[in-house]
Formats: structure tokens, C-alpha cells, sequence
């Protein structure tokens, strides 16, 4: 045994080793082994999770595109009189003329003050009394608007026929005229606010009331709706219909030769047929604008209400014009889609 040992220490101080050192190298060897193949085991996990997760991902991903799809086509499908519409105005209304329902509307329901829209009103009140429309009225001091100083042409003591005077309210929205309108009708003003109150009444305006024929005070209020239904009205008045569209004018106030000029830009816009037009402003109330026109081959009433800015209730009309002949202009007009629908079935109309 002795001899076997000393064989091996005479071989490994040949070799220059030691046999401790030797059994060192063998355990280090086997370390290593076993890190390379625990890396081996980690990097192999790695990959796995890789693998798995970019499925998860893909899978994810496939879902996403599922959805969006999805949304898209929901959005396709949308009829097109649904897409939006950016009116500016803080309430408006589009409809069809004659009973036909709303096109759009935002805040069509909500309770502002309407200023100089009441004009309108003011005419149907008077050519409902019939007056003579020839004859002479006068502006006197209590045609002034010290409520609010607006200014006016019109100086006290200037006559004009009551003719003259319808013209310039509806065109130029002249308070001092709708104002002596007033007054001069049978009763003088309270019953002629009074009518006024009456005629909403009767036109179903419910959330509508009156308390001046000029719109100075705030405390004319309507809403979109109940105006829609007004510029209805007020379009079957040739006089309201041709007064309030007429672009200019030269009148004769107290021997003197006067330029009035239509508020609503839009009734010498030869890209627009204008029936009726109506506009107005007081602080309270923002720019106002309502008509009735011709838009994609189908007559509509506007209503815009609570416009900021000098021009926003003119580019929102502009607007609402554009989208309706984008939208709406392929559409027949419900007589016309009647009338296809019966030929559909093989009966003509008799």
C-alpha cells in the first residue's frame, strides 16, 4: 500500500502537481460543469417565458385589431346625418320646414334671452291688428332705448308710414321703429305686449314670454325650438318674408334720403335662398340668428342662439349649409320619398 502511494507522489512531483492541487482542479471542473448547465437551465427558461409572452402579445394584439375593427365599422355604419357637426352657437336647431323633424340640435330646449329675434314676433302682432300700413306714425322720446343707449337714425319727432317703419325693424333691426309700432297699436303698449304674449301662446311657444317689442331686455326669453316654430309662423307673412330679406334700402325719413342696410350678410350671399331672416344681440342674449332657407334642395328653419364673436353665427349658418349638402342632398324631401315608396309597390299616386 505503502508503495503505491509513493509511486503516485514520485509521479506527481515528476509532473510538477501536487496531488491536492489536483483534486482541486477535479472539483473545480465539476463546478463548472454544473454552472454552465444551470445557465443552460436559466437561459432555457428565458426563452420559454419569451416565446410565451410574445404569444400573449400577439395574441393581445389580435384582440386590439379585433376591436378596432370593430369600431370602426360601428363607425362606418353610422348614418351620415349623425356625424359631427361643430356649431359654435350655444344653442341652434335645423329642421324641416312643415312639421318634419329635427336635423340637428344642441340646447334646442334650454331658456335664453332672444333680443332682436322678438322683431319678428313685433310684425306678426302688427299686420295681425291689419292697420293701415300707408299711414303716418312719429318717433317720439319714448322710442328711445335709455336702457341700453343703442343708437339710432331715427330722430325724435321724424315721421315715416307705419310701411316704412315694418321695414327698417325687419332689415335693419331698428329699435326706435319697432318700438313707435308698438305704440301706436290700439291700446298702446301694454296690450300690445299683451298680444304678443298671446300669439306665443297660440303658436305653442310654451316656454316663451314677452315683455317688450324690441328684445332691449333680457327678459325676452325663448328657446330654439319655440323660435323654430315663430319663423314658421312668421313665414307665412309675404311682407315679414320680403321686408326681412331685402338687402338695402333708401327711405325717406323726414324729408330726408337714408341708406338702411340688412343685418344678415347671408340674404346678398348668392350661394344661399334666404326666406326669412331675422338677427340679434344684447349682451345677455350673444349674437342671434334665425331663417328660414332653401339648403340641399329642401326648405329648413336655423335657429342659432348665443354666438360669441362678431362672425361665429354667419360661419356656424355656413356650417350647418355645407353639412346639409354633404349629408342630405342625395335624400329625397318626404313628399318625394312617399311618392317613391308608393311607385315601389306598384301603385301610382291618383
Amino acid at each position: 500500500m505503502w508503495r503505491k502511494l509513493q509511486s503516485v507522489l514520485i509521479v506527481s512531483v515528476a509532473l510538477g502537481v501536487g496531488v491536492f492541487p489536483a483534486f482541486g482542479v477535479i472539483a473545480a471542473e465539476k463546478a463548472k460543469a454544473t454552472s454552465s448547465s444551470s445557465r443552460q437551465a436559466d437561459a432555457g427558461a428565458v426563452k420559454k417565458k419569451t416565446v410565451a409572452d410574445s404569444q400573449v402579445s400577439k395574441r393581445a394584439g389580435a384582440i386590439g385589431k379585433k376591436v378596432s375593427t370593430a369600431a370602426a365599422a360601428g363607425s362606418s355604419a353610422r348614418p351620415r346625418d349623425e356625424q359631427h357637426l361643430a356649431v359654435m352657437s350655444g344653442s341652434a336647431l335645423v329642421v324641416e320646414q312643415g312639421g318634419g323633424g329635427a336635423l340637428y340640435q344642441k340646447n334646442a330646449n334650454v331658456v335664453v334671452p332672444i333680443a332682436s329675434i322678438t322683431k319678428l314676433m313685433t310684425a306678426m302682432v302688427v299686420l295681425d291688428a291689419t292697420p293701415d300700413l300707408q299711414a303716418s306714425i312719429a318717433i317720439s322720446d319714448e322710442d328711445v332705448d335709455y336702457l341700453r343707449g343703442s343708437r339710432s337714425r331715427l330722430n325724435v319727432g321724424a315721421s315715416m308710414t307705419r310701411e316704412t317703419a315694418l321695414l327698417l325693424a325687419l332689415m335693419s333691426s331698428e329699435n326706435r321703429a319697432a318700438h313707435a309700432l308698438a305704440r301706436y297699436y290700439p291700446g298702446g303698449m301694454p296690450a300690445f305686449v299683451a298680444a304678443m304674449n298671446m300669439k306665443a301662446q297660440s303658436l305653442g311657444m310654451r316656454d316663451t314670454r314677452f315683455e317688450d317689442p324690441t328684445g332691449l331686455t333680457s327678459n325676452n326669453v325663448s328657446t330654439a325650438h319655440d323660435l323654430a316654430r315663430m319663423v314658421s309662423a312668421a313665414y307665412s307673412y309675404p311682407l315679414i318674408r320680403d321686408f326681412s330679406t331685402t338687402a338695402e334700402a333708401v327711405v325717406d325719413v323726414a324729408g330726408r334720403q337714408l341708406a338702411f342696410h340688412n343685418t344678415n350678410p347671408l340674404v346678398k350671399n348668392a350661394s344661399w335662398d334666404v326666406g326669412l331672416s331675422k338677427t340679434g344681440y344684447i349682451h345677455e342674449a350673444g349674437k342671434c340668428l334665425v331663417m328660414q332657407a332653401r339648403v340641399a334642395d329642401r326648405p329648413v328653419v336655423i335657429v342659432l342662439l348665443d354666438s360669441v364673436g362678431k362672425l361665429t353665427r354667419v360661419g356656424d349658418a355656413n356650417r350647418i349649409k355645407r353639412w346639409m349638402e354633404h349629408t342630405h342632398a342625395a335624400r329625397p324631401l318626404p313628399q318625394q320619398a312617399a311618392t317613391l315608396r308608393t311607385m315601389a309597390s306598384g301603385v301610382l299616386p291618383g
